[in-house]
């Protein structure tokens, strides 16, 4: 579960900002909403089951998402992808002189395994500046280890398994990742988790679709992902899947399209077979519809291509519905940019109440989603705790912050006011008439 994710000095975020999913001590107007968004992880936090992000074009929804999704993969490869003195890909803020020399500063607070931990780091392109680990193993926090550079200070009691791995760590590697190559308990706790957290696209949603073609493969699992679809009204009732195989002789005929520069057609050889197959798809999907006489009788189902004969919301729900259906089977964060893209509103909506519901999010699944949605701005259907909004000042450094900040009344209209610009956090547009008129007089 996802505690709070901060950053800073990253991208469009100048200075630090901070995503909590700490439920705070408001109270709606709808009591079946805080009992189905809101959870207990101590006698003092509760957790909330959704959250959504709103604000202009460029004001830095999808530079929060790339942060966490820098975090996750530098956690998961630095000790293993990179080499020494190899630059850390990380885009500081550049719109200051001052923060282009200053590192950039992530930290997540999670529960792993029923243990809450806070793990965070700073780094340059050059190097890991700081790192620090922490867990709460009873009741108070406990540090594990801390780094200044390449000094490297470990909990004698509470961390022995990171003893003698400290020289083993590179500058531009982070000494969690070292520990996790070297077996460490903990370290492997912690990647596990970060591995289990879903980072997506919802413009580039294919990525999503392994989960789906995973589920798709486990005996049963069919009917769960046609069961989705159904309930969202695309007209899909029966899903077929087969493996892509290709030959050689058809990825030569495909090769033979290809011209180099100076003319010349590209030698087939084992390298460019395997780099080729890598960009098939491997599998090919057809969808199931039911078909009717003239006088309504219905008939044999005629099956579409889903990339080629379907409409672009239908593939984007058909990518969706794994990753979905497993992040709420195993109660694990989804986070996901441009969530409503391609959508109908009303089935945006739906997405959003299965994480909103305790009977089929019974293992506090918690999504995490940006959005343009105004329709979801309803006190009926989320928190104002739930509503995040980012916006640029006037130097082009994305601030974030909640609604629950706002003296809102209990009964307000949150989409009516947020369009009023009464939180934010919306584009300040100029006089488009009178500019197209310029260029047509």
């Amino acid at each position: 579960m996802l505690i709070e994710f901060s950053v800073g000095n990253f991208k469009s975020f100048k200075e630090e900002v901070t995503l909590s999913m700490v439920a705070s001590r408001l109270t709606s107007q709808n009591k079946e909403l805080d009992a189905n968004t809101v959870f207990p992880i101590n006698d003092d936090t509760s957790l909330l089951t959704s959250a959504a992000v709103y604000g202009a074009n460029a004001s830095g929804k999808s530079n929060l998402v790339a942060a966490m999704r820098f975090m996750r993969e530098f956690v998961l490869s630095s000790s293993k992808d990179t080499q020494t003195g190899e630059p850390i890909p990380v885009e500081v803020y550049a719109l200051n002189p001052e923060t282009q020399s200053q590192p950039a500063s992530f930290e997540m607070v999670f529960i792993a395994e029923g243990t809450q931990y806070r793990y965070g780091f700073e780094v340059t392109p050059e190097r890991v500046e700081r790192e620090w680990l922490y867990h709460i193993p009873k009741t108070r926090e406990v540090r594990l280890f801390e780094r200044e550079q390449n000094v490297i200070k470990l909990a004698k009691e509470s961390f022995g398994e990171g003893y003698g791995l400290e020289s083993k760590t590179r500058a531009n590697a982070l000494f969690l990742s070292v520990l996790a190559q070297f077996n460490s308990s903990t370290a492997n706790i912690i990647l596990d988790w970060y591995r289990s957290l879903s980072i997506i696209s919802g413009l580039y949603d294919q990525q999503a679709r392994i989960h789906t073609f995973k589920l798709l493969s486990v005996d049963g699992s069919e009917s769960d992902i046609v069961s989705f679809i159904q309930s969202l009204d695309v007209g899909i009732n029966g899903i077929e899947i087969s493996l892509n195989e290709y030959d050689k002789s058809t990825i030569a005929a495909l090769l033979k399209l290809s011209i180099t520069p100076d003319g010349q057609k590209h030698m087939v050889n084992e390298e460019m077979l395997d780099q080729l197959r890598k960009s098939f798809a491997p599998f090919s999907v057809r969808t199931q519809h039911k078909a009717y006489t003239a006088d309504g009788h219905e008939v044999a189902p005629i099956s579409f291509i889903l990339d080629q004969q379907e409409s672009e919301g239908t593939k984007k729900i058909f990518s969706l519905a794994g990753q979905i259906i497993v992040n709420l089977q195993l109660g694990i964060p989804l986070i996901i940019d441009e969530f409503d893209a391609r959508l109908h509103p009303l089935i945006t909506r739906e997405i959003i109440r299965l994480f909103n519901s305790k009977e089929t999010n019974p293992k506090h699944a918690q999504l995490i989603f940006m959005t343009h949605d105004t329709n979801l701005l309803d006190k009926d259907f989320l928190r104002r705790d739930q509503i995040w909004f980012t916006e640029k000042d006037r130097y082009g450094a994305s601030h974030l912050y909640s609604l629950a900040e706002f003296k809102v009344r209990n009964d307000a209209s949150y989409g009516k006011d947020y369009i009023q610009g009464k939180y934010g956090a919306i584009p300040f547009l100029g006089d488009l008439r009178r500019v197209v008129e310029e260029v047509n007089a």
